[in-house]
This record gives C-alpha cells, structure tokens and sequence, in this order.
C-alpha cells in the first residue's frame, strides 16, 4: 500500500492530491484521498505521513464495517423476535403471570423466596396448569436471568437419544455422530434447565442426571474429560413421585436432590378468581396472533367460562379462546358453551343455548355450596378408602387428582383423614 501512494508523485516533483489503497482483514477494499489546499502541493514528506496513516486507517475500516454487521444482524434479530411473537400473540418474550395477586398468590410467594437461591425447584401440577410459566418465572427472578433458558421436555425424547441430548456427545463416539455436540446442561451453562416431566425420564439416565446434580461437572457420550457446568435444575412432573418411588420406577436419591423445595400448582379450577383475568389475557393475544381485532368476553360469557370445570387447565382455556376469536373475527367472542372434548365430537352440544350464569337458577332448586359439595365427595372416597390419600387404592387416584392437590384441599375444607382411618 504505501507503494502505491509513492507512485503518485514521481521524485522531484509535487502534487495537490495524495491517493492511498486500503484493503482490511475482511478484504474490503477502501481509499484514503487527501487534498491540497488551493495553492499548495504535497512533496515526499506528506507522502511519508500518508504511508503512516494506511494503517490506522485499515483499522478504522475494518471496525466501520464489522460495526454495520453487528447492527445489521441486530436489527435482523430483532425483527425475527418481532415477528415471533406476534405469531404467539405477545409483546414480550417473558410470560405474564396472571393472577399473580389473585389465586396464584401463594405460588408466587415462594417463587419470590426460591428464585434467588440455587436450590434445586420441583413444580407440581397437573398438566397445562402452567408449570413452564412459573419455571420461567423462577429464571428472570434469580441472578441467572441473564444467562440461558432452556426447557427440555424429557418424555419427549426417545430412551436411546435421551443421554446424548441432555450431556451431548463426541465426534464418532456411536454410528450417526459426525459431530461433537453440546448437551442441554453445557448448553444452559450459566442459566437454568427446565426439565419438564420429569418422571418419564428413564432409569438409565436418572442415574447419570444424579451424578451431575452431586458433582456439577459431566462427561459427554465417547468423551474422557469431566466437563464442568453451572446450571440452575428446575424440574417439573404432572406425576406422583412419591408412590413412583415406592414403586421403584423413580430412583430416591434422585428425588431428595430434585424436591428440595416443592412449588405447588393449583389447577385453574381451585382459582376460578383468575379466570376472568386470563381469558381477557388470552383473547389479546389470540387476537394479536390472528390479526383480528381483540374483542373482550362478556359477562354472560365470564360467567360460563367461571362455571365450567377446566379438565385441561389453563391450556384447554387458551383453546377455548383461540376457537373464539377465529370465530368471532374481530367483531365478537364466539364462546362455545360447551366446553369440553364432547362439544368437538357432539356438534347438537356446541350448538345448544348457553348454560345460564350462576344464581340464575329456579327458585325452589336447591343446589349446594361448592366447598360443601367438594368435601362430602372427599369424605366418601376418604370412606371408602378408610383413609388412604396415596397409592393405587388411595382417594387420590379415585378421584382422579395429584395426592399433594387433594392434601391441599383437605387442608383448606379441614378434613382430617384419620377419623376415616380408624373407622369414625
């Protein structure tokens, strides 16, 4: 380069323009131009200060370019966060937490508590009750939040790739491996692994998972050297673990290093308060999602969405508004009254007049309170069961319920099992 900003001034002559090639690392090509002012010429010595300027100058170009990549991939990203969302009807990639003041309360609570610890969380709930949500909730409250999330769904993952997904594996270490390639726990290095549905995890992989919570460090499939990880466990399971260890199809070990400290989450039936928030919540967001134009339910449409039983949680009211919204385009709610499975397989149910709103009964009907209703069917399976909550002959699998859920609603109805125990 400086070669060529010589052989603009042949010797012994001047010049009123210096001209100087710049090529960065990248191989873009540049010029560095300097001008005389009018009158003046450049000689040898300015043609000594050009050459020690090409360098400098090389630099600034390189980094002028790298720095218009970095906005450039920025800006792409961001769009590609824009547009993703707008697909899952959101605003922002961090869930809200309705009814974080209402029926979720005491769940949040103990995320507020836990969230800045390391300790290992276990969420009990039954399925689509939220149990990510709160997972996620635990990640941005902690000092992690910064670093990765990652979920892993471990009944999702076929029994023979379950070891190489969650501690990788080396290049060549089993036919197909062309490559090495991290595992979830060195992938989430930092961060927090969510490891959903914890219970299906094989027993294989149980114990290798065990060994990883009690060293912090892994070996990959084929590899020789531990690798060294900080990664938050979040676990979660729709499963009672306690009689799968009674059973012996989860490892007891492996549970007292996961149960440190239990969240339980209470179905959306057991927080009817919620319902009215989440399903304006989930209507924005359908909405958004389907570029229609949000609609609010109404009253007479709280008041069936309240009443109904919520089998599927907070997932099956998500549907319920999604089919609304479709329905609606952007000019109504068009809630389906009957809410369930039965109204997609009886179309005469779907098309039946909307069950009428709580109170709005005869007058002479006489139907009990809730709470009284729900503790005499506990205390009959509680009968009938002389007393046993767990296990396969236990209330909680007559009815159908997570024993720690049925624990909790004793708790609140103040049934106590051992009068049934002993036959009183």
């Amino acid at each position: 380069m400086p070669a060529e900003v010589a052989r603009c001034i042949p010797p012994g002559t001047a010049a009123d323009a210096l001209v100087g090639s710049l090529a960065g690392e990248a191989g873009r090509p540049g010029l560095l131009v300097v001008l005389a002012r009018p009158g003046h010429a450049f000689d040898a010595e300015h043609v000594a200060a050009v050459q020690a300027l090409l360098d400098p100058f090389t630099v600034a170009l390189d980094n002028h370019h790298r720095l218009r990549e970095v906005t450039a991939l920025r800006e792409a990203a961001e769009a590609d966060k824009q547009s993703l969302l707008t697909r899952l009807g959101r605003t922002e990639a961090a869930d809200a937490i309705v009814g974080a003041g209402a029926g979720l309360r005491p769940v949040m609570e103990r995320v507020e508590l836990v969230a800045k610890s390391d300790v290992p969380v276990l969420i009990l709930g039954e399925t689509g009750a939220g149990k990510e949500v709160i997972a996620r909730a635990i990640h941005t409250r902690s000092p992690r939040a910064s670093g990765p999330f990652i979920r892993v769904n471990c009944g999702a993952i076929p029994p023979d790739l379950v070891d190489s997904q969650l501690f990788g594996h080396e290049r060549g270490s089993f036919t197909g491996a062309l490559e090495m390639r991290k595992g979830w726990f060195e992938r989430a290095d930092g961060g927090t692994l969510f490891l959903d549905e914890i219970g299906d995890l094989p027993a294989a992989a149980q114990v290798r998972l065990l060994r990883v919570l009690q060293d912090g460090q892994l070996e990959r499939i084929g590899g020789q050297q531990p690798i060294r990880v900080d990664t938050r466990i979040v676990t979660a399971t729709h499963r009672d673990l306690t009689l799968m260890v009674r059973e012996g199809r989860f490892r007891e070990d492996l549970w007292y290093r996961i149960a440190v400290f239990p969240v339980l989450l209470p179905p959306l039936r057991e927080r009817r308060e919620d319902i009215a928030e989440l399903a304006r919540h989930l209507a924005r967001r359908s909405a958004t999602r389907f570029g229609l134009t949000p609609r609010m339910p109404s009253p007479q449409d709280l008041a069936a969405l309240t009443a109904y039983a919520w089998p599927g949680n907070v997932r099956e009211l998500a549907a319920v508004i999604d089919r609304a919204v479709i329905l609606g385009n952007g000019e109504r709610l068009e809630i389906v009254p009957a809410l369930g499975i039965a109204a997609v397989h009886d179309p005469t149910r779907a098309n039946a007049p909307p069950p009428p709103p709580p109170g709005l009964v005869a007058p002479d009907a006489r139907v009990a309170p809730l709470d009284a209703a729900m503790r005499q069917h506990i205390e009959a399976a509680l009968a009938a069961t002389r007393g046993r909550i767990e296990g396969p002959h236990g209330a909680a699998r007559l009815l159908h319920v997570n024993p720690h859920t049925l624990r909790a609603r004793m708790r609140r109805l103040g049934i106590s099992w051992g009068r049934f125990r002993d036959g009183g």
